[in-house]
C-alpha cells in the first residue's frame, strides 16, 4: 500500500511540476489580476479567497505571529506565560481566517540556512528530492542524516538538456526543537522558509514526515459540485433526447394516421369522381340523345289516318326508320315536309303492294332534327308491335302504341 501511495504521489508531483513549468499559470494569474482590478473594492474583498499565509518567528523569549507581507505582529506569545495561554493566544489570532485557507510558515534565520544553486539534467525533474538527496553529502558540508533540506525548481533557463534548481538545508539540531515547541502550542506549520523582506523566499525545509495532512473540504465540495453538474448535464441531454424521441414517435404516429386518412379520402374522392363521371355521362348521353316522344307526336299528327306503322326505330345518331302500309305511300313524303322534328324523309327500297290488305307496303328513313351526340353509340331499335289480328289498325292507334312502348324504353 505504501508503494502504491508513493507511486501516486510521484505522479501528482510530476503533474504539479509540469503545471508550474507551463506558461498557463502565469497567464491565469495575470488575467485574474486584470479582471479583479475591474471590480469595486468591496466586491474584491467579498470574493477574496485562497491561501492566507501567516509567519511565525522565534525571538528572544517570544513567538511573534504576523501576516505574510506585513511588518506588525498580530500576536506575541512570551515564554513566561503558560503553554495553554500561549496556545490560546495564537489560536485566537489565527482564528480570523478560514482553516481551509490558513497557511503557517515557520521562518528560520537566514544565517542558519544553506542555499545553493544546482544545474541538473532534465531527467531529474521527475524525482527531484530523491536525486538531490543522493548527492547531499557532496553538495553540503553535512551528512544527510544531520540536516533537513528542501529543493525547488527555479524556472530559469539553463544549458541544453539541463535546468536550474535551488537547494536549501539547515541542521536538524536547529529546526527540530522549534517544531517540537510549536507542536506543544498546537501549531502545525505548513512550511519552513527563510525571510525575504516581509515575505517568504519560497524554499521549504519542512520534513515530509512532519508536514500536516490537510483535508481540503472545499476542493471536495467543488469536485462533488462538478460531478453533480456533469451528471445533471448528461441527465438533461438524456431527457432532451428522450423527449425528442417521444415527440418523433408521436409525429410518426400522427403522420401514419394522416396517411391512412389521406388514403381513405383519396379512395372516396376517386369513388366520387367515378360516380360523378358516370352520372355525368348518363346525363350527357340523355341530353345528347334524341327524344322519341316529339318524333312520335309529329308522326301521329302528319301521317294520314289510313296509314299503319308496323315498325319504328330511332337510334342514338338521330336516324329514323319506320315501316308500314298506306293506300298511297308516295304522298307520305309530302305529308312529312315542314315537320319540326323530322327531316330528310325518303323511301328505302321499292314500294310493294300487300296481297292481303291491298295497300302499299313501304319503308322510309328520316333524320331527327336534334343535336348530334358527340360520341356515337350503338343503334337502338324500338320495335312497334304489329296488330294482333289480320286486319290492320288505324295509323293513329298504331302510333299511340308506339308511344307507349317508347316511354317504357326510356324508363328502362
Amino acid at each position: 500500500m505504501t508503494a502504491l501511495q508513493d507511486a501516486s504521489q510521484l505522479q501528482l508531483d510530476r503533474l504539479r511540476r509540469a503545471w508550474r513549468g507551463s506558461a498557463l499559470p502565469g497567464f491565469l494569474r495575470w488575467w485574474g489580476g486584470e479582471l479583479s482590478a475591474l471590480l469595486p473594492v468591496r466586491w474584491r474583498q467579498a470574493f477574496a479567497g485562497g491561501e492566507r499565509w501567516y509567519v511565525l518567528e522565534r525571538g528572544e523569549g517570544v513567538w511573534q505571529l504576523r501576516r505574510a507581507g506585513e511588518s506588525l505582529s498580530i500576536a506575541d506569545a512570551y515564554d513566561a506565560d503558560t503553554v495553554d495561554h500561549r496556545a490560546a493566544l495564537l489560536g485566537r489570532a489565527l482564528g480570523e481566517s478560514d482553516p481551509a485557507d490558513r497557511r503557517i510558515a515557520l521562518l528560520m534565520p537566514a544565517a542558519q540556512v544553506l542555499r545553493r544553486r544546482l544545474v541538473l539534467p532534465v531527467a531529474a525533474r521527475d524525482n527531484l528530492r530523491q536525486v538531490v538527496g543522493y548527492d547531499i553529502d557532496r553538495q553540503t558540508p553535512f551528512r544527510a542524516e544531520d540536516i533537513h533540506f528542501g529543493v525547488r525548481e527555479l524556472g530559469e533557463g539553463g544549458p541544453e538538456g539541463r535546468f536550474v534548481a535551488e537547494l536549501a538545508a539547515t541542521p536538524r539540531a536547529s529546526l527540530d526543537p522549534l517544531l517540537d515547541e510549536l507542536a506543544a502550542l498546537r501549531v502545525a506549520p505548513d512550511r519552513v522558509d527563510v525571510p525575504m523582506g516581509y515575505g517568504l523566499a519560497g524554499v521549504d525545509l519542512l520534513p515530509p514526515a512532519r508536514a500536516p495532512r490537510r483535508v481540503d473540504r472545499r476542493r471536495r465540495l467543488n469536485l462533488a459540485l462538478v460531478a453533480a453538474i456533469v451528471l445533471l448535464l448528461f441527465g438533461a441531454m438524456a431527457a432532451w433526447l428522450h423527449n425528442r424521441n417521444v415527440a418523433l414517435e408521436t409525429m410518426r404516429a400522427d403522420v401514419d394516421a394522416m396517411q391512412s386518412d389521406a388514403q381513405r379520402v383519396k379512395a372516396l374522392r376517386q369513388r366520387l369522381m367515378d360516380s360523378a363521371g358516370a352520372s355525368g355521362f348518363l346525363v350527357r348521353r340523355k341530353s345528347e340523345s334524341p327524344s322519341i316522344l316529339p318524333v312520335l307526336d309529329e308522326l301521329t299528327h302528319r301521317l294520314p289516318d289510313d296509314t299503319w306503322l308496323e315498325r319504328f326505330t330511332l337510334n342514338a345518331t338521330g336516324q329514323i326508320g319506320f315501316q308500314g302500309q298506306s293506300p298511297q305511300a308516295a304522298r307520305l313524303i309530302d305529308a312529312l315536309k315542314g315537320a319540326r322534328s323530322i327531316g330528310e324523309p325518303s323511301f328505302q327500297g321499292t314500294i310493294q303492294t300487300d296481297p292481303t290488305s291491298g295497300k302499299e307496303r313501304f319503308y322510309m328513313q328520316a333524320k331527327a332534327l336534334m343535336p348530334k351526340p358527340a360520341v356515337s353509340a350503338p343503334a337502338r331499335a324500338t320495335s312497334v308491335p304489329t296488330g294482333a289480328t289480320s286486319a290492320p289498325a288505324p295509323a293513329k292507334a298504331t302510333t299511340a302504341a308506339v308511344k307507349e312502348d317508347a316511354r317504357a324504353h326510356e324508363a328502362r
